[in-house]
Formats: C-alpha cells, sequence, structure tokens
C-alpha cells in the first residue's frame, strides 16, 4: 500500500522490522536510512547503487552499531539493510531495470554482478521534500536507535544539520521523555564528579561539564534509574557511548584496545584502564551487572 501522508511515513519508520539477532542491536536499517536522507538533501533524489553505497554505509554500521568480528563481514555489512529494507519504502532493481524482491541474496557479489540499484519510492521521496518532514524522520530514526551523542556524530557523517532543518521548517524538536529530576538525582549521587577522573568543575556554584549517563542507552530500553547510570564528565559520557571505554562485571574502566592516541592528553584516557568505578554515595545502588553485560555486548569495541 502506498504512504501517502506525512504522519502514516513518521508511523511507518518507527515500526521498522530488526533483524532476529537476539538481544543484538540492528541499527542497520535507520543508518541506510539516514544515509540516503542525506543523499536526497543534497541531490533531491535518493537514487544510488550498491555498489557505490556499499562502503559509507557499511562504514556508518561499523561505526554506529555493534561490532563485527570479521573483516569481511565490515566490507559488506551494507547488504542486509539493501535488501530488506521495506518495499513499501524502498524499490531495488537490476541494471536491466527488473524489480528485486526480499529474498535477494545478502552478497555483495550478487548485487554488484547484477547492478542492483536502490531508491526511496516515488510517494516518499515527495513526502520528503515537504517543508519539516525530512527533518522529523530524521529526528525519529535518530530518537529511536542511539544516544544524543551518537546522533551528532551520525548527522555529520551522512551530512545533515537536522537542527538547521528544525529551525527553517519553524519546528521545535520534542522533548525526549525522560523521568522528571533523573539527571539530578545522578549527579547528586555521584557528587557532581566524574566516576572516571574525578573531573568536578564548576563555574561559581554551578557544575559544569558532568553529565547523567546511561549504561543501557535511553532508545534502547535503558531505564532511568540509578543503578543503569553513571556521573561522567563529557568527554568520558562520550567515549563511553562510543565504546572507547566500558565496565568490567567488578566496576573497573575497560579501554578498548582499538583506541590509539599519541598526545599525553589522549593517552591519560589508557591510564584509565582497570580504575575502580568510584561508588556513589552508601545510600544509593551502585551500575547493576545486567546494564554492564548490555554495553559489553552491544557498544564496548573489543578487539578481535
Amino acid at each position: 500500500m502506498a504512504i501517502t501522508e506525512r504522519g502514516e511515513l513518521l508511523a511507518r519508520l518507527g515500526r521498522l522490522r530488526r533483524a532476529q539477532l537476539g538481544d543484538v542491536r540492528a541499527p542497520h536499517k535507520p543508518l541506510l536510512l539516514l544515509w540516503l536522507f542525506g543523499r536526497f538533501a543534497a541531490t533531491g533524489s535518493s537514487a544510488t547503487s550498491y555498489a557505490e553505497l556499499e562502503e559509507p554505509v557499511s562504514r556508518l554500521i561499523n561505526d554506529f552499531g555493534p561490532p563485527v568480528r570479521s573483516r569481511a563481514r565490515e566490507q559488506q555489512r551494507a547488504a542486509m539493510p539493501f535488501v530488506h529494507l521495506e518495499r513499501d519504502l524502498w524499490l531495488v532493481r537490476d541494471a536491466a531495470g527488473v524489480e528485486l524482491g526480499a529474498n535477494t541474496p545478502e552478497r555483495r557479489s550478487w548485487l554488484t554482478d547484477r547492478g542492483a540499484v536502490g531508491q526511496l519510492r516515488p510517494e516518499v521521496e515527495q513526502l520528503l521534500a515537504a517543508p519539516g518532514t525530512l527533518a522529523a524522520a530524521a529526528r525519529l530514526l535518530l530518537d529511536q536507535h542511539f544516544t544524543p551523542t551518537l546522533a551528532e556524530l551520525v548527522c555529520a557523517e551522512v551530512g545533515l544539520d537536522v537542527a538547521a532543518m528544525e529551525v527553517a521548517a519553524g519546528a521545535g524538536r520534542p522533548a525526549r521523555p525522560r523521568r522528571g529530576g533523573f539527571a539530578e538525582e545522578v549527579l547528586r549521587a555521584y557528587a557532581y564528579s566524574c566516576a572516571m577522573c574525578g573531573f568536578d568543575g564548576a563555574l561559581g556554584r554551578n557544575p559544569v561539564g558532568i553529565e547523567a549517563a546511561h549504561v543501557r542507552w535511553h532508545s534502547q530500553d535503558g531505564p532511568d534509574e540509578l543503578e543503569n547510570a553513571v556521573a561522567l564528565c563529557a568527554l568520558h559520557h562520550a567515549l563511553l557511548d562510543l565504546g572507547v571505554l566500558g565496565l568490567t562485571e567488578d566496576r573497573r574502566v575497560r579501554v578498548s584496545d582499538l583506541y590509539v592516541a599519541r598526545s599525553d592528553a589522549g593517552r591519560a584516557v589508557d591510564a584509565l584502564a582497570d580504575r575502580p568505578l568510584r561508588v556513589p554515595r552508601p545510600e544509593h545502588r551502585v551500575v547493576a551487572e545486567g546494564f554492564i553485560a548490555w554495553h559489553g555486548r552491544q557498544v564496548f569495541r573489543a578487539a578481535a
């Protein structure tokens, strides 16, 4: 059935089918769509061959999705969303213009040999061209599948300035639903200091650069509770979300073996390895092992 209304399109994007990978995040389709949105914003068309999008979309999935331990898989991770993105949103054809079904193999060689080309359906592109719709669609995918820190990085990679598009369309960004007082509760529990490095800067009486960080992301059903949170400085919050930093079961800091730095400031991150995470005030719960395990499986960048 054709999608003809903005609300219908946003609802459809909000219920994308996810790959059956157990408890593992599968942001492959959202990342493909965001890349296509960036292309559409730049050129007015989302049409692209698989050969053209494979490298940039696979890189997006490798950078912002769960890690895989196979170089061969890293190089062609775009194949899955290219083949399986819902066909009421997306058309895939071969070089002769013959439409390819959802049972098409997820293989680079098969797709490139046939000159596979994909494009968002004309009615979807028409809706995205209406003022505010592209920004709303991108914001929905970013809020559903990533943290705010990663959302900014994804937008930079795909060439989307969602905030500017929202301003141009006169659309305010809706507040993301959070439990009232959650951030302040976390910061008080950790005495307004980073639980990894101890940073406790303030401007006069006001703490600066200290944030309440979810261990299991809010967008991935992580609760707004102390056992799923820790107070971190802005730098270490970003590195936790990126998978540079993680936690062990006994709440010590992990540093990815893939992390490299040349400056003394950069190497200070390495010095955090195996350092015990600061505990909250006695009346508050420490980070729960289940949320630490989720982060270790889904986000932390362990070397192959």
